[in-house]
């Protein structure tokens, strides 16, 4: 039997303020069924922002945006959106607030999962809090789940372990960030067990380092049946 498949892509897009014609053309030809972005618009005219670039990348906005402080999670019509909610941090004073963005789904012949994206923050104090209340919400949820982050450090944080407790990823060892020289594995995409991972990529090319300061993460998902 042939399990029904979903391409994912996590990306930070860095405010949409690099190469919008690459970026946007990236997008189109790696053609996801779900685009999760950090960093998307999410203070003034933040819906026609983050609905003109869902326009510019063939999909439709399913959650997110300024509710969840610029997380923002875009999908195609192939997939049906069942329920979206977002949570937001503790704000730290002096710092930015942060959050997630949640969105139930299915495609024909799969079971429901439940997607999500979160960009935690720089300051190495703040990450473990915003970590752990992540994996609070997620711990509500039963069936597929997919996770996907800039998680602003790499494999052997403690956020980083956190949020990858339970879950699956590739063990590839690619660096995402910079773009432009590629140093440090901050982004990355995780699946619960149910969940297998049939392709995982970091795609690096010329297009790819002048759409964004982060490069996108991309996976190929067999999803449980219905």
């Amino acid at each position: 039997m042939t399990l029904p498949k979903l391409r994912v892509v996590s990306y930070n897009v860095h405010g949409l303020r690099d190469d919008r014609p690459a970026l946007a053309g990236l997008i189109r030809e790696l053609d996801p069924d779900v685009l999760v972005v950090q960093e998307a618009p999410r203070r003034f005219r933040w819906r026609d922002r983050c609905a003109a670039f869902a326009a510019e990348a063939g999909l439709v906005v399913a959650a997110g945006g300024q509710p969840a402080l610029g997380n923002l999670i875009l999908v195609s019509l192939r997939v049906a959106v069942h329920r979206t909610w977002c949570v937001r941090y503790p704000l730290t004073p002096g710092r930015h607030l942060r959050g997630a963005a949640f969105a139930e789904g299915s495609v024909l012949g799969a079971a429901r999962f439940v997607v999500t994206g979160s960009h935690l923050a720089t300051d190495p104090a703040e990450r473990p809090e915003q970590a752990a209340e992540w994996k609070s919400e997620m711990s509500d949820i039963s069936g597929p789940l997919i996770v996907t982050a800039d998680l602003n450090e790499g494999p052997g944080g403690g956020a980083w372990r956190t949020v990858a407790d339970g879950l699956v990823t590739s063990e590839k060892d690619v660096p995402t960030f910079p773009a432009t020289l590629p140093q440090r594995r901050i982004d990355a995409l995780f699946v619960s067990p149910d969940i297998s991972i049939d392709r995982y990529e970091i795609i690096d090319n010329e297009r790819a380092r002048r759409a964004s300061d982060h490069l996108p993460v991309v996976a190929d998902l067999l999803l449980p049946s219905s």
